[in-house]
């Protein structure tokens, strides 16, 4: 700690992402990347960027990025946003939605961040518990309350709730902004991205980290009525006028053009997806049912730090935590058949 912090930064927790170790012997299943290159069409566009555009601020509205996204989605380009990645998207939806009202409701577990953002931003929170199987009900969350936020699906469990459900929320809801994280949808089959022409109180967040291979882009949108956009709009230009540079800008809309690279390699995780819980399950595993390119697995006889380590030594990395409720189980990213293989292959020995 530093005498010249703040109470506020002495406070913080800071969230802790997944290793980043590499090297040409490490399988890495520990942050949820796509393990397939982006589209052909997004480092043709990238290619195509000309100095004179590097030179120049971006366009601080991300226009055609946006009339893309609109197009995309059916929606006007008034009700969509586009950051830095939806971590970015989601700590603006913080200070825009959450301050200054009642307690934020999420899930107890969840994408950890949210905890953090309320740190840091001085919001007062109230966890609502999953069940035992470690599905959410939507009916947990106290009405008129305070604003809500959750993932969908939920991380670290993989596990989602349907579009029915949301919109039953959004209909108990009405007084309270509400935020569905989609950071995963790509993976479940349905959004409800087009809710947000029904309910003014709907923010969704997505990102072009997992379906679309563009973590390193880092690049995140949010869709919602054109008013809470302008909230989003109004935070983010009094704290960074020009956020997306032109390389993601042009990626991002190369991406949204390339659908059927998109569906490909979706279902190319898909089926890995499906293979792995069946080879984990031979293998003694409780593993939840997943709508997410990742799985959540309870190993055997409740050894999941010791194969945590063991995976480690084999240049494996997998994502474990500590805490009661989650010190049993492993989250394991879906990479390649091969990547795969490997996994089992340390399992095994």
């Amino acid at each position: 700690m530093s005498p010249y912090w703040t109470p506020t930064v002495n406070r913080l927790t800071p969230y802790v992402p997944g290793e980043q170790r590499s090297g040409v012997d490490i399988v890495k299943l520990n942050t949820n990347e796509n393990p397939y290159p982006p589209s052909p069409e997004v480092l043709k566009a990238i290619r195509a960027v000309q100095g004179d555009q590097i030179r120049r601020y971006p366009d601080p509205e991300s226009t055609e990025l946006r009339h893309t996204l609109a197009r995309y989605h059916d929606l006007d380009s008034s009700q969509v946003f586009v950051g830095n990645g939806s971590d970015e998207v989601l700590a603006l939806a913080f200070l825009a939605f959450f301050t200054d009202t009642k307690p934020l409701q999420y899930p107890a577990i969840s994408y950890s961040f949210y905890p953090v953002y309320c740190q840091l931003y001085g919001i007062e929170s109230n966890t609502v518990a999953l069940e035992s199987d470690f599905s959410l009900d939507l009916d947990r969350f106290e009405t008129d309350a305070g604003p809500i936020i959750f993932p969908n699906p939920n991380a670290p469990t993989a596990r989602a709730v349907s579009v029915s459900e949301i919109k039953k929320l959004l209909e108990q809801q009405q007084q309270s902004v509400v935020v569905v994280d989609e950071a995963y949808v790509d993976f479940a089959g349905q959004s409800v991205v087009p809710l947000v022409k029904h309910y003014p109180n709907l923010l969704v967040s997505q990102t072009f980290s997992k379906g679309r291979s563009l973590a390193g882009m880092r690049l995140g949108v949010a869709f919602g009525d054109d008013q809470l956009i302008e909230g989003l709009q109004r935070v983010k230009n009094s704290f960074n006028s020009y956020p997306v540079d032109v390389y993601a800008q042009a990626a991002g809309k190369a991406s949204m053009n390339d659908e059927a690279y998109f569906q490909r390699t979706v279902q190319t995780i898909l089926q890995t997806r499906e293979n792995t819980v069946h080879e984990l399950q031979q293998r003694g595993f409780q593993v939840l049912p997943s709508s997410a390119n990742f799985v959540f697995a309870k190993a055997p006889d409740n050894t999941a730090a010791s194969l945590f380590e063991k995976l480690n030594r084999c240049g494996i990395l997998v994502r474990y935590w500590s805490q009661p409720h989650l010190r049993d189980w492993l989250r394991i990213s879906i990479g390649t058949p091969g990547d795969m293989q490997s996994l089992m292959s340390c399992i095994d020995a």
